[in-house]
């Protein structure tokens, strides 16, 4: 099998994975809802879900994006193109709603305030079954696609 499809499922398996834990965090955070004041394991539910909302962000956009990019002979030189290129394809249900987790991503790697957290908590839960859905169709194109992913 070519190097790059052995890439792409390895990718894919890697996205699977950290789909599935980032939806067990956020059903566990469903039953926790959006409050002013957390306790300790509320807040350490709540970080472990943006934690794995930005690595599936990130699994998609480095490295399963650009592996399908690369075997359909695409060209994405920005994180934009390659967001736009894959709305254009079905991969992702809406180029801006990928650039929002974009943006949320680098929210949650860079922010430290405990006030602004909790938007960041707000926004990581409205998002995510977003992002959830964008691994299903990425996975649909993938399997019509390249049949023997």
């Amino acid at each position: 099998m070519n190097k790059k499809f052995v890439n792409l499922r390895n990718e894919l398996k890697l996205m699977n994975d950290a789909s599935s834990i980032l939806n067990y965090s956020y059903k566990k955070c469903l039953k926790i809802k959006i409050k002013k004041e957390y306790m300790l394991r509320e807040m350490d539910a709540f970080e472990a879900l943006t934690a794995r909302f930005a690595r599936l962000n990130d699994i998609i956009i480095q490295r399963v994006l650009k592996s399908i990019h690369l075997i359909d002979l695409d060209e994405a030189n920005t994180i934009r193109d390659s967001i736009n290129l894959a709305e254009k394809k079905n991969l992702i249900k809406s180029a801006q709603e990928m650039i929002e987790m974009r943006e949320l991503r680098n929210s949650i790697v860079h922010e430290y305030i405990p006030e602004v957290m909790k938007s960041v908590f707000r926004s990581t839960m409205k998002l995510t079954p977003f992002l959830l859905d964008d691994v299903h169709l990425i996975n649909s194109y993938c399997k019509q696609k390249y049949q023997h992913t």
